[in-house]
Order: structure tokens, then sequence, then C-alpha cells
């Protein structure tokens, strides 16, 4: 089943209120707020498939930052409150046509890999771009990636970070504390060894590479740079965990 056709079927374009980033907070918010067919998810869900692309255009780069973060949200969390066993495999859901902006069918790997990272190939380590992204991502791509995404990006997993609404006015400070908040909370330092997220493995170019990932787990103070001396990454764990998508759990 694609994007469109989970999407309920919208009414005229003229009656929908468009503005882009309060829309995608109040999808998110409504996922987590009510259940599969409640009124207010499905005209979430409408007036995210009937966005303009004029609308998408006129974004400035906090609110499009904002949006993607909102979207893929609140998208994998319809999801997956609605259909657990889809998680059952990762590779496929997050490949597979999801979720409708703009009339364009997006999958979860396209809103990360393609318009949060600017068009990187998902297992490329932060090094390798894609040069196969769609015209519809190349369009609405942020113009520089920001490190932090990962700290904001909420897949279903238990290893995964919290989940907030973001909006364009702060989310310079809410990226910075979700970046605080899941580094100290994920790292643990013992003799001389800092033990970090399996994500600044994944995506240690994003990072800046060895360097680069030891220069943000000082600028978060997370790890006393006098004591420690070595860094390994931690296993992830995959395990299905989506009270962040419900009303009591972690975020805004």
């Amino acid at each position: 089943m694609t994007a469109s056709e989970s999407t309920p079927a919208p009414g005229p374009p003229s009656e929908i209120d468009s503005a882009p980033v309060e829309t995608s907070q109040r999808f998110l918010r409504a996922v987590r707020a009510g259940s599969e067919h409640d009124p207010a998810r499905e005209d979430a869900r409408t007036r995210l498939a009937y966005l303009s692309e004029s609308d998408l255009d006129a974004l400035g780069p906090d609110e499009r930052l904002a949006f993607w973060l909102n979207a893929y949200n609140a998208a994998t969390g319809d999801a997956l409150l609605s259909e657990p066993d889809r998680f059952e495999s990762r590779r496929r859901f997050f490949s597979e046509l999801i979720v409708t902006v703009a009339g364009e069918d997006l999958s979860l790997d396209a809103i990360e890999h393609g318009i949060l990272r600017g068009s990187q190939w998902k297992y490329g380590l932060g090094y390798v771009p894609n040069p196969l992204a769609s015209s519809f991502v190349r369009r609405h791509r942020v113009a520089e990636p920001d490190f932090r995404i990962h700290f904001a990006l909420n897949c279903g997993a238990a290893s995964c970070p919290a989940v907030a609404a973001y909006d364009a006015e702060m989310i310079d400070a809410d990226l910075d504390a979700a970046t605080e908040n899941y580094l100290r909370s994920e790292t643990v330092v013992e003799e001389g060894t800092a033990y970090v997220p399996r994500l600044l493995l994944w995506y240690r170019g994003d990072f800046g590479g060895g360097s680069g990932i030891r220069r943000v787990l000082r600028e978060y103070d997370v790890v006393d740079p006098d004591a420690v001396s070595r860094v390994r990454y931690r296993e992830y764990d995959w395990s299905l965990a989506l009270d962040a998508f419900r009303d009591g759990g972690e975020g805004q």
C-alpha cells in the first residue's frame, strides 16, 4: 500500500489551511494524542498531502528544518501506531512510501537521507553523496545539513531520541537541548573510555569524522577530555518502542 492509498481523500485545496510548519506540528501532535481514525489525525494527513509546492519553496532554512523533522516523526508514529508489525522488516519500512507531502509520496529514507542530510547515501557513513536523488528531494532538501538532526529523529527503536514538535523560532535552542540530552543519557564513561551512541559511527562524516565526534562530545559537556582517551560505540537497541509517540512520552 502506497502513501497515497493510505491517505484519506482530501477536500478542495482552497479549503485547506496550509501553513507548512504549523501543519507538520499539528500532524505530530494529532498522532500522539489520537487513535488511528481520530478526525484530527486524518485532517492533519490531509493538510500535509495538500500543501502546495510553492508553500514549501517559500520556507526559510529554520522553517524547512522544523517542517521536515516534524513530518518524519509524525509519519513514523502514524504508521507504527497503526501497524506495529511493519517494524519487523525495517529495511522495507524505511524505504516504502509512507507519507504524502505536497503531492509527492515519500519514504522515511527520502526524508532523512535525501532532504535532511542533503542527499547522502544511507550506508556511506556521511562521506558518500547520493547522485540519484529525485527532483523533489533536490528541490526541497536543506541547503546546509545539521548533524543535530540525528538526535531529533525517531524511527521507532528503543535507542532512538525523544520526539518533540519543532518550530522555526526555537529550533536552534531545541536541537541543542535534544543533542545534549541524548548524548548525556546514552554515553557511559568507564576507565578512560567513552562508550557513545552508535549514531555517531553510522554518520561519522556528518559530525566531521573522529575528531569532529570528540569535538561534539566536548562542546556538549558530555565527557571530560582530560579523563577520556578512547571512544567506542555502543550497540543500538532496535526493539520496537512507541511510547515517544504517545501522550506522556518524552518531548513536547
